[in-house]
């Protein structure tokens, strides 16, 4: 092993460090899981539990204490309580004294009993507003931060490439872009009350083959650093984030638990990131255990060490066991473990650990306070996507009777996604309540439609295919004036459930019968509106491009605690959609993997009869009034190192007010290597009146048009770039030609960041 580079820390901080015995050093490096009982919430978790007493583990200190307000329900001030004495007990009573970090799940809201639920980060890519994920980032952070939680262990930074992958709900865009901005944004939200984020699952984790979780990533090397690295980048650069876990993907052979080039030359040395990298749960053992790359788990532990793993987590399975060996392994690893210890050391600086007193608990709390919830149905208001209507949304009137049908209407676990608190943990202890509530799609039609009949039926369950329900949900449809059905996913984890981590499935088409229950229902000659409460983009040709079809589709991915409220308001007019697609709509599972940022080659042709062409694609989004994008323009010449300006006019043509996510797209044919027939290179949400117009002018960096050429340098080459607005990725109805000119111009240093687009509007028409 090469000795590797002590990194810069305070003098305090190098004091500590040098008081420290082995022991004490390792302690810092390891987790403890205070509660972790037979409730499967971790991969191979009942294969690698721990069995050393917490009071043996923490003798000489412990770094993180893991999920101790998210592994089971705990009530949150009872815990606090504990939490506070149990870090007075670490600095009283051990010989350094060093606090623990605590590190809690929080991807849908802290993942804790009683706490806020949002919606799923999928739902964050269809709202393409990352101001507001931003607030919705610093509310958990702020209910963190009072709880006594250091670090959170989001987001999500995977890029969809396969929906059939089951934790595609926990993702946010199949567009590099859209996740690093939108990323981005959650760690300033999260960091900026004082938690640090921690950027999940670095890198190519999504990229699994077939779509199965844990499999093998066959990517190139040019995917790799064009498609799976640049969200990491933005949110290392930009969000200056302090966390990053290693993912538990295999690419062209080497885990990414084991692998120096990228946790180390790539994001400390080229990046210049200098917080701590923590391993996925369990990662470090599944170096032997799984990838079979090591043959002890010490050998695994100094592995991991090498590579850049400071912290093991959730507990010290392999990192302990380099210590307790024959004392060979461990002079080995020593300069490793003292790099990896003072990153840690840094970080409890940073947080304010190692001055921190103990001595008030908090004796209150609003764990889902109003501030919570406003925000939650905000964004669950602009995450739902209109994907069809025949003019029946919005319901001008209340319907005299109303059949809500399907397995989703009255279930509100549907509305959360795996990682909520309800779907992760409580699953496990039934006829627990929530702690808060979530009103069904029932409870808010019920609400929204006080003067109509309501009739319900289930009809079937999302999972199997007993059709019990069938013939009372039809009579109920016959009898009504209009029929709203929710179908799609449950949530849940390693086969329970439909969805989620470990849920991954061989097809697109829905779970069960839950499409013959809709087309049922629409033969009846009733108007079918029809609810996607999922956890990933399904097979919905059948229900968007067939004669008999519902009367409207909306598609919902997870929406959270005020998901209910929002399709209500949605669908009686109250607000109107605005929602756009961040991942593609899928024609058939067997069209997969599939994304708009394809080449040529990866579309349909003449010399294949399979339609890859998706149902719906990407940036597809209806609403309830009209845009008109005219007068795109640009430069009509550019140097390949200047920062470009493309101005477009967007006007509301429609009757009512409405959103547009505005959306501007590049091209760019004849590079040394093949380039996307389609790029999101900016994109901003307008709201507009009835007939009012303004002007968006992006200001769009040259990194937004780099890429890796032959040698693998990221660059900017000369010659045509096509650039359209539209409503969606292939709808061109304003464009632009840009012809780039001189040399190729290569991006070194910061100068590479995959920067943002910045945009600024003039107001053209503001009707009287």
């Amino acid at each position: 092993m090469n000795t590797p580079h002590a990194p810069e820390v305070s003098a305090r901080v190098r004091e500590l460090h040098s008081q420290m015995t082995l022991p004490e050093k390792v302690a810092q490096l390891v987790g403890f899981w205070v509660d972790q009982g037979s409730e499967i919430v971790a991969p191979m978790q009942g294969e690698m539990a721990v069995s050393s007493r917490y009071e043996d583990a923490t003798v000489h200190g412990i770094g993180h204490l893991t999920r101790v307000y998210g592994t089971r329900p705990v009530d949150p001030i009872e815990r606090a309580g504990w939490l506070w004495a149990e870090q007075r007990r670490l600095v009283e009573q051990t010989r350094l004294g060093i606090p623990a970090l605590v590190h809690e799940e929080c991807l849908t809201g802290l993942a804790a009993w009683k706490a806020a639920t949002f919606p799923t980060p999928l739902a964050w890519g269809a709202s393409f507003d990352p101001g507001l994920v931003e607030t919705m980032a610093a509310s958990i952070g702020d209910t963190m931060h009072q709880l006594g939680i250091h670090q959170g262990l989001a987001p999500v930074l995977d890029v969809i490439r396969d929906p059939r992958w089951g934790r595609v709900d926990e993702c946010i865009s199949e567009d590099p872009y859209v996740v690093g901005d939108i990323g981005t944004a959650y760690v300033r939200g999260l960091q900026s009350e004082g938690v640090h984020a921690t950027l999940k699952h670095f890198t190519g984790y999504s990229g699994s083959q077939a779509g199965r979780n844990h499999a093998p990533n066959h990517a190139g090397k040019r995917e790799v650093a064009d498609v799976f690295l640049p969200p990491f980048e933005m949110a290392v650069k930009q969000g200056h984030v302090r966390s990053v876990m290693n993912s538990y993907a295999e690419i062209d052979g080497v885990p990414m638990a084991a692998s120096v080039e990228l946790l180390t030359e790539l994001l400390r040395d080229t990046w210049g990131f200098d917080g701590v990298v923590v391993a996925d749960y369990f990662a470090v053992a599944f170096l032997q255990t799984m990838h079979r790359v090591a043959p002890t788990t010490s050998a695994a532990a100094e592995l991991a060490l090498a590579a850049g793993i400071d912290v093991e987590l959730p507990s010290g399975d392999a990192y302990v066991e380099l210590l307790a060996g024959d004392g060979e392994a461990a002079k080995r690893a020593e300069p490793f473990i003292d790099r990896a210890v003072l990153r840690v050391l840094a970080q409890k600086e940073e947080l304010g650990l190692l001055d921190a007193r103990f001595d008030a608990p908090p004796t209150a709390i609003e764990m889902d306070s109003p501030r919570h919830r406003a925000i939650a149905l905000s964004l669950a208001e602009e995450s739902i996507i209109l994907l069809s209507n025949n003019g029946i949304l919005p319901l001008a009137s209340a319907p005299g009777t109303i059949a809500l049908i399907g397995p989703n209407m009255d279930d509100s676990s549907a509305l959360m996604g795996c990682y909520s608190f309800a779907n992760h943990v409580l699953a496990h202890h039934p006829g627990t309540p929530y702690g808060f509530s979530v009103p069904t799609v029932a409870d808010a039609l019920r609400a929204q439609f006080p003067s109509s009949n309501v009739v319900t039926a289930a009809g079937c369950d999302v999972e199997g295919d007993d059709r019990f329900g069938f013939a009372e949900a039809i009579a109920a449809t016959q009898a009504a004036d209009v029929a709203v059905v929710a179908v799609g996913d449950r949530a849940g984890l390693f086969g329970r459930g439909t969805v989620g981590e470990g849920n991954d499935v061989a097809t697109l088409n829905l779970p069960g019968v839950q499409r013959e229950l809709v087309l049922e229902l629409c033969a009846t000659g009733t108007p079918v509106i029809l609810i996607m409460l999922t956890g990933r983009p399904y097979a919905l040709d059948w229900a968007l491009d067939a004669q008999t079809m519902p009367a409207a589709v909306l598609q919902s991915f997870f929406p959270g605690e005020e998901g209910a409220a929002a399709l209500a308001a949605i669908i009686s007019g109250a607000t109107a959609p605005s929602g756009r697609l961040p991942v593609s709509m899928p024609r058939a599972a067997g069209a997969q993997p599939y994304y708009y940022l394809h080449p040529v080659l990866g579309g349909n042709s003449e010399v294949t009869s399979a339609d890859s062409n998706p149902v719906r694609p990407f940036g597809f989004g209806l609403t309830y009034t009209t845009f008109e994008h005219s007068d795109l323009e640009v430069p009509a010449i550019a140097a390949t190192h200047e920062t470009l300006e493309a101005s477009v006019t967007v006007t509301n043509t429609g009757d009512r007010a409405g959103t547009d996510v505005v959306q501007l797209y590049t091209a760019q044919p004849y590079r040394s290597v093949t380039r996307p027939v389609a790029q999101l290179v900016a994109y901003e949400r307008v709201n507009l009146e009835p007939g009012e117009s303004v002007t968006v002018t992006f200001s769009v960096p040259p990194t937004r048009l780099a890429f890796s050429d032959k040698e693998y340098r990221r660059v900017v080459e000369p010659g045509p770039v096509e650039w359209w607005v539209g409503p969606s990725c292939e709808e061109k109805e304003t464009t632009a030609e840009l012809i780039l000119s001189g040399a190729p111009y290569e991006l070194t240093g910061d100068e590479a960041l995959f920067s943002l687009a910045t945009v600024s509007r003039t107001s053209v028409v503001v009707p009287g």
